[in-house]
């Protein structure tokens, strides 16, 4: 980042063009090679995940980083499925990866997730991105010992501490 604050807040319908577009640029990032392009930036699966992010926002379960000349340079979502919490989207732009985009959207989740009560969370990762999980076991996620994996994702899951946010 270039010094520049970074701005948290919950997404609104006017930011669905910008996390559509961050989402596809990340997906590419490490599903290309791995899997056929038309599965993740095909012109279905685009509107399928377009239609995706606009119920999320419009549910307010979608967090923006932005820096304070308002680029959007992250963007993290979360719902609830089948009585858990689950993080379901934590994207960041590609050129801004490493520098605390995702750290801080991470956190703002893991706050609201506290606020809320939620004593445990799941995500799935993709079992390729080595990347990515490396990042969500830095932040003590583990894997999910009732189902460790989910087709070609592996399963994670966070214990939230009791009581006030730590740390």
């Amino acid at each position: 980042m270039t010094g520049s604050p970074l701005r948290i807040q919950y997404a609104l319908p006017a930011d669905l063009d910008a996390i559509a577009a961050l989402h596809a640029e990340a997906r590419a990032s490490y599903y290309r090679g791995h899997l056929p392009d038309a599965a993740f930036e095909g012109r279905e699966e685009l509107a399928r995940s377009r239609a995706g992010w606009a119920a999320a926002i419009d549910a307010g379960r979608v967090l923006r980083a932005r820096d304070a000349a308002g680029e959007l340079l992250g963007v993290a979502a979360y719902g609830e499925r089948d009585g858990v919490t689950h993080l379901t989207q934590l994207h960041v732009a590609p050129a801004r990866w490493r520098g605390g985009v995702g750290t801080a959207l991470h956190t703002a989740c893991v706050d609201a997730w506290r606020a809320a009560g939620v004593r445990t969370a799941r995500l799935e990762v993709f079992d390729r991105n080595t990347r990515a999980q490396a990042f969500y076991a830095a932040r003590g996620w583990l894997p999910d010992p009732d189902t460790p994996h989910a087709g070609d994702h592996l399963v994670l899951r966070l214990t939230l501490a009791s009581g006030p946010a730590a740390e």
